[in-house]
């Protein structure tokens, strides 16, 4: 069995492939069945955000997972096996488990030690139970994963300040405007991501939110926590001509703001400037949207950039989170280990109680004479040998596994008693 990862994200591929890649929450379950559908495939959990789509899986061998993987993967996309090719990331085994603790401690982000990812990984993991998706090992891992993430950010300062999606979105907001005091916003989507952008917003000075939601419940729920105004996705055409800025990220699956549909809200600010920033992938907002006059448009590949400047004050922190992630690489490969030689280690003992219980057999007759109370201190006696001949074999053989001795010394016990 092989823990493999295979996937994009952020620092893989760009933005177009990356929405080429996006899974939709409601697309999850189908894409969990197809890939624990795979001959070479017995465990999946599928981590998405809107900056990676990431498979991991219990694999049966490397390459024929891979080759199943590549396929599931070049299905949902559409694209050219070439292409995929040029923006894959793989990795197996400790790799993939490095890459994975990585992502839940927030170092893989676009944003270094946003909180947000461990949500998602957790999420992530909930749906493939939920789907039976997961098993033994990918529950396992990503046990050990929410573990190194949450060290990460208890034990580390990798979290202070901006460190978030949505937050960031904010501040890069501000940094273009020059602040967003008194400034009117419409958000678009009432999401996770979109919850992230209207909190941030509540301490920036905005003189009103707007809130627009499919689900108009959660849309007006969101509203009155912030003191905002909930609109419909009807009435996003009265409303963009008022406001300053348009933050959005949904879970659409297409372009929610085409360039036909925005030009007339344009028109009619009368030149004044409005500021797009979507961070949704796929994005909901058209790119030619960035064309229009008094429009900027900025995108993910923008938030990138922006969050590389705010980076610096969190990157002494890399190298102790670093430090967590191995130490939990190495806590999983002990757990790893002492999993696969417990069966040995049952079965040895199993052999030497048949052997033990076979010999008293053979001596029934000249034990038949004596009375419960020898017969007691005959099984206690016999017991206590076997026990002290196996202790130090299974206490050399526990300390010694996950290395090269451990399997000489596992593949020697099997020798040795013929197991």
């Amino acid at each position: 069995m092989s823990f493999v990862l295979i996937g994009l994200s952020h620092r893989s591929a760009p933005l177009d492939v990356l929405e080429r890649c996006s899974i939709a929450p409601d697309d999850r379950p189908k894409l969990l069945s197809a890939i624990t559908s795979c001959h070479n495939v017995s465990e999946a959990v599928v981590v998405s955000s809107c900056h990676r789509s990431e498979v991991y899986v219990n694999a049966e061998t490397f390459h024929g997972a891979y080759s199943e993987l590549f396929r599931v993967l070049g299905d949902l996309s559409g694209l050219p096996p070439e292409r995929l090719t040029d923006h894959l990331v793989v990795a197996h085994d400790d790799d993939a488990v490095r890459h994975l603790f990585s992502v839940a401690a927030g170092l893989d982000s676009a944003v270094l030690g946003e909180h947000e990812i461990l949500g998602q990984v957790r999420t992530s993991w909930d749906t493939a139970r939920t789907e039976g998706a997961s098993g033994s090992l990918t529950n396992l891992v990503f046990r050990h994963a929410l573990t190194a993430g949450k060290r990460a950010r208890t034990e580390t300062d990798i979290a202070r300040g901006t460190a978030s999606i949505s937050s960031a979105a904010v501040d890069m907001a501000a940094d273009h405007l020059g602040g967003l005091d008194g400034r009117s916003v419409l958000v678009l989507g009432a999401g996770e991501m979109g919850e992230g952008m209207v909190v941030a917003l509540a301490d920036a000075g905005v003189s009103g939110v707007l809130i627009a939601n499919r689900t108009a419940e959660r849309g007006e729920a969101l509203a009155h926590r912030v003191g905002g105004r909930a609109i419909s996705l009807s009435e996003l055409g009265d409303a963009l001509p008022a406001v300053d800025v348009l933050l959005t990220s949904t879970g659409a699956t297409s372009m929610l703001l085409e360039h036909a549909e925005l030009e007339p809200a344009v028109r009619r600010r009368d030149g004044r400037p409005l500021l797009v920033v979507d961070i949704a992938v796929p994005r909901d907002v058209d790119p030619a949207v960035g064309e229009l006059p008094g429009v900027t448009l900025l995108d993910m590949d923008d938030l990138h950039r922006f969050a590389e400047t705010g980076r610096r004050g969190r990157e002494a922190e890399v190298g102790r989170v670093r430090e967590i992630v191995e130490d939990e690489v190495a806590n999983l490969a002990a757990v790893r280990s002492a999993q696969e030689v417990a069966p040995l280690i049952t079965e040895v003992r199993g052999r030497a109680e048949a052997v033990r219980v076979a010999e008293l057999a053979r001596f029934e007759r000249r034990l038949a004479e004596l009375g419960d109370a020898e017969r007691d201190a005959v099984e206690a006696l016999t017991r206590g040998l076997i026990a002290k001949l196996l202790h130090e074999p299974t206490v050399r053989l526990k300390e010694a596994a996950g290395s090269p001795k451990g399997a000489r010394l596992a593949d020697a016990m099997r020798d040795l008693y013929g197991l």
